[in-house]
């Protein structure tokens, strides 16, 4: 009887330990489930300067690429309906902060001075992109290294007007948004980079087009006006704008050996540099800064420790290798 007693005891404890195993091996299913799938579904709010332009169209690629590449992750992309609409784009971010839609936030500010305010005292992870904000609450700046990349760019540009046949080796800048940082990055390395390879940048003539095409076309002509005899090198705050310098000029025989430098590397770049307008850009990897700063984003919505600056890279493209860059770019848009 004893004994009879001892085996159902005996079977009951090993049907309990069976349970527990049983128990215990599922839960275990269920954590590598969930990292599997990257865990609890986030969202990110991304608002850019602008959607209406071909090398935000990469940022927005980018963005939306890391969206698709992680399940768990919802990518909210919006901006301005220009790069001067600073009011649009503020009321964009006040409302999005004071919503509850979103666990972070990747911000290319227009006016980054007045985003500082509007962000003070936020919570929630945010990323700045393309453009950095001076303020605690941003924990990464996700961006091209602009002085660095326009120092090299400068360079590159007086060594291909000293190819060119010129001995006055002067620098006009055509900028974009005076008293914008990403501008003043530029024109800083523009200017580090030409004087030391030996040319001469004119600071005093500085024209502000605010980013667009028109307003360079313009500037350009008061360029030739003001130097008739031509100027070696004409250095822009982004592709349109040299594109443009480059077609104001087009015919002008002072002008036919002049290096026209844009910077972002876009197709439309890549296009007139096969052509033979514009001679050279400075490339940002657009797609690549999208793609990071939503990662970033996550990694800090989730807990994790993020360096304070995360470089995307830049390049230098010219005759040799535009229709390269012109098939990575479009591949991004596929």
């Amino acid at each position: 009887m004893k004994r009879k007693i001892l085996a159902v005891l005996m079977v009951m404890v090993m049907s309990m330990a069976l349970v527990a195993c049983g128990g215990k091996k599922e839960e275990v299913k269920e954590d590598t489930k969930e990292a599997a799938t990257g865990g609890d579904e986030v969202s990110v709010n991304v608002i850019l300067k602008t959607t209406a332009s071909e090398y935000w169209g990469y940022v927005m690629a980018g963005c939306e690429a890391y969206a698709k590449d992680n399940a768990n992750v919802k990518v909210d992309v919006q901006g301005a309906s220009s790069e001067t609409a600073y009011d649009e784009q503020l009321n964009i971010i006040e409302t999005n902060l004071a919503s509850d839609q979103y666990d972070g936030f990747v911000i290319a500010p227009l006016q980054a001075d007045m985003v500082v305010q509007q962000i003070a005292g936020q919570a929630k992870p945010i990323i700045a992109v393309d453009t950095d904000i001076d303020a605690p609450e941003v924990l990464s700046f996700v961006g091209t290294g602009n002085e660095e990349a326009a120092y090299s760019g400068g360079k590159t540009a007086v060594e291909m007007a000293k190819e060119a046949g010129w001995d006055d080796l002067k620098a006009i800048a055509i900028s974009g948004v005076e008293g914008d940082s990403t501008a003043t990055a530029r024109l800083t390395g523009y200017q580090k980079g030409i004087e030391e390879a030996g040319g001469e940048f004119l600071k005093d003539e500085i024209q502000y087009a605010d980013a667009v095409a028109d307003k360079a076309y313009a500037s350009m002509e008061a360029v030739i006006q003001n130097h008739p005899k031509g100027v070696a090198m004409i250095v822009c705050n982004n592709d349109d704008m040299a594109i443009a310098a480059a077609r104001a000029a087009a015919g002008n025989e002072a002008y036919k050996n002049t290096i026209f430098v844009g910077f972002d590397g876009i197709q439309s770049a890549c296009e007139a540099i096969l052509a033979g307008e514009e001679t050279m850009s400075v490339a940002q990897n657009a797609y690549d800064m999208g793609y990071k700063a939503v990662e970033a984003c996550v990694k800090a919505i989730q807990g994790n420790e993020i360096e304070s600056f995360i470089d995307s890279g830049s390049s230098i493209v010219n005759k040799d290798n535009a229709q390269e860059q012109l098939d990575t770019l479009k591949s991004y848009l596929k």
